[in-house]
């Protein structure tokens, strides 16, 4: 486990968090505040953490999963959107007016159903509100563990390996929305960004630590990173790049980042280049024309003419409207995809789970 940074100098402040944040659960848990269900199943995927569990890589496997027997929904809150209310994506989508996240899913994704709202109770209103050959059969919450105005069919909570929740403190201490010992709303827990490497003793020091209630599951997942990808592939002939390739070509790397944990990613590219310059940003970060510029004088200073930029898919659907980027760049420009792989030989049990649930759930309102 990698050592977690603590502030513990800002205690005061988490206490008053704290006790706020109580309360709010507290109303919704003697339903003073109400929590809605809905006639269709609504799995919410989220975390107890401000970010860096990987939640859309794992929405995306539920997608995948999922798409091609029931008409999905995926429905995000739109974070750092320029735009509010309800909106569906369509063609005029981007990542300024739904968000980047819903935006790279329904990239990718064309033919399932992307919405956005603050609001996913009033959203999933909207949803179930579409014409018959329209209307979602499964919904998928990102990021809305703390959402409790909507009661989800399954809850799925994420937290990273390296920083499990039950090691970490609330905010702004530490990087908890609220106490760890929340998780017991969690149907599902799943472990993310676990090194390859682990062993049954590793398994069961975390499953002992989170102290699961028996109705709990545990699963572990990590990343398993594809071929680089170009963000603007009308402008070059090879649409997938093997990092293996250029590492082979002793390529000199320019890694761009806007996570909220970019530290897996950095690790990853490190193997494939002994020159790794790196530009590092906040989470959901929005490139200004001075960030743009800076990314053409360093990627210009680099002096080995094998060279690339890199970056995350979140980033790239942020980079793709950017009018600052000079061709040049673009032509350069790669971003590696991600895709969730379960340890352990845990892949057949948890996609079992899920379509258990669903398949329940549909016979539990027939009978209703």
């Amino acid at each position: 486990m990698n050592r977690i940074k603590i502030h513990n100098y800002l205690s005061p402040f988490s206490f008053l968090y704290g006790i706020g944040v109580n309360f709010r659960n507290k109303l919704f848990d003697r339903r003073i505040l109400p929590g809605e269900e809905f006639s269709i199943p609504v799995i919410s995927i989220g975390n107890l953490t401000a970010g860096g569990t990987g939640k859309t890589p794992h929405t995306e496997y539920l997608i995948r999963l999922l798409k091609d027997k029931y008409r999905i929904a995926v429905l995000s809150r739109g974070y750092k959107r320029q735009t509010k209310n309800f909106i569906l994506a369509n063609e005029q989508a981007s990542a300024k007016t739904i968000g980047d996240e819903p935006f790279q899913m329904y990239r990718k994704f064309p033919d399932i159903i992307v919405a956005v709202d603050a609001n996913r109770r009033r959203a999933i209103n909207h949803l179930l509100a579409l014409p018959d050959d329209k209307r979602p059969e499964i919904i998928l919450l990102d990021d809305a563990f703390q959402h409790r105005y909507v009661k989800p069919s399954l809850s799925i909570l994420l937290t990273n390996y390296s920083r499990p929740f039950y090691d970490d403190s609330l905010l702004p201490t530490g990087l908890l929305r609220e106490p760890w010992k929340n998780h017991v709303r969690a149907d599902m827990i799943i472990c993310t960004k676990c090194p390859n490497s682990l062993n049954p003793i590793d398994f069961q020091t975390v499953k002992l630590n989170m102290e699961l209630l028996p109705f709990q599951s545990l699963f572990f997942s990590s990343f398993h990173y594809k071929s680089l990808r170009p963000v603007f592939p009308e402008l070059v002939s090879i649409k997938k790049e093997s990092i293996d390739r250029l590492k082979k070509e002793h390529y000199s790397f320019l890694l761009i980042t806007g996570l909220a944990n970019p530290t897996e990613l950095i690790n990853h590219v490190s193997n494939y280049t002994d020159d790794l310059r790196t530009l590092i940003y906040p989470d959901h970060h929005s490139f200004t024309s001075k960030n743009i510029q800076n990314i053409i004088d360093r990627f210009r200073s680099i002096k080995n003419k094998n060279k690339i930029i890199i970056t995350s898919e979140k980033d790239a659907v942020r980079l793709l409207d950017n009018e600052d980027i000079p061709e040049e760049i673009k032509k350069s420009l790669y971003y590696l995809p991600i895709e969730v792989v379960f340890l352990s030989d845990q892949e057949t049990l948890f996609k079992q789970k899920i379509e258990s649930h669903v398949k329940e759930f549909a016979r539990n309102r027939i009978m209703a």
